[in-house]
């Protein structure tokens, strides 16, 4: 009888542990994304990002920058990862770099990609460490400390988002 109710109380562990978690909207749209339901994962980031969650708001940018879920849109593309950067979204502040560089949604300014690329490589993102050296190669040495003056600046303004941000994995 005890070899039984232990097995059932094993079964029952078992399946408590493999029941999901309410995993809550963020975790179900980045779901509902990665499974190809761009229809979905739009629907639940959207309020999230209005509301200001910025990795939301990087994932709509995301959205709109590839055209999954809304109609590719590279200034709706530019408006949420901006809304993402300013709170620190160093995914973001690579997309805005990349957007500034290849004057998409915005006007094309050296200066400016390379000031969102060297945020982002502050901030831990390897990527922006690339984009940083690779627009660095289209500038001149002037443009370049103007661009880092630029980067300091936001730093400093928004200093206290840096002292709390965890590495990119």
């Amino acid at each position: 009888m005890k070899a039984i109710l232990r097995s059932g109380f094993l079964a029952l562990a078992i399946m408590a542990l493999a029941v999901p978690a309410d995993a809550g909207p963020l975790d179900d749209a980045n779901a509902a994304n990665k499974r190809g339901d761009y229809a979905t994962a739009f629907r639940l980031w959207r309020p999230l990002a209005e509301q200001g969650d910025a990795k939301a708001q990087y994932k709509l940018g995301t959205m709109y920058a590839m055209g999954r879920g809304p109609q590719q849109d590279d200034a709706e593309a530019v408006k949420w990862w901006r809304l993402a950067a300013e709170q620190g979204d160093t995914e973001a502040q690579y997309g805005l770099g990349f957007m500034h560089y290849r004057g998409q949604g915005v006007p094309q300014d050296v200066l400016l990609a390379h000031m969102w690329f060297n945020l982002s490589a502050a901030g831990n993102n390897v990527a922006g460490n690339y984009g940083r050296d690779l627009v660095a190669e289209r500038m001149t040495p002037d443009q370049i400390v103007e661009a880092q003056r630029l980067a300091r600046e936001w730093m400093e303004k928004h200093l206290q988002l840096w002292l709390r941000l965890e590495p990119v994995r």
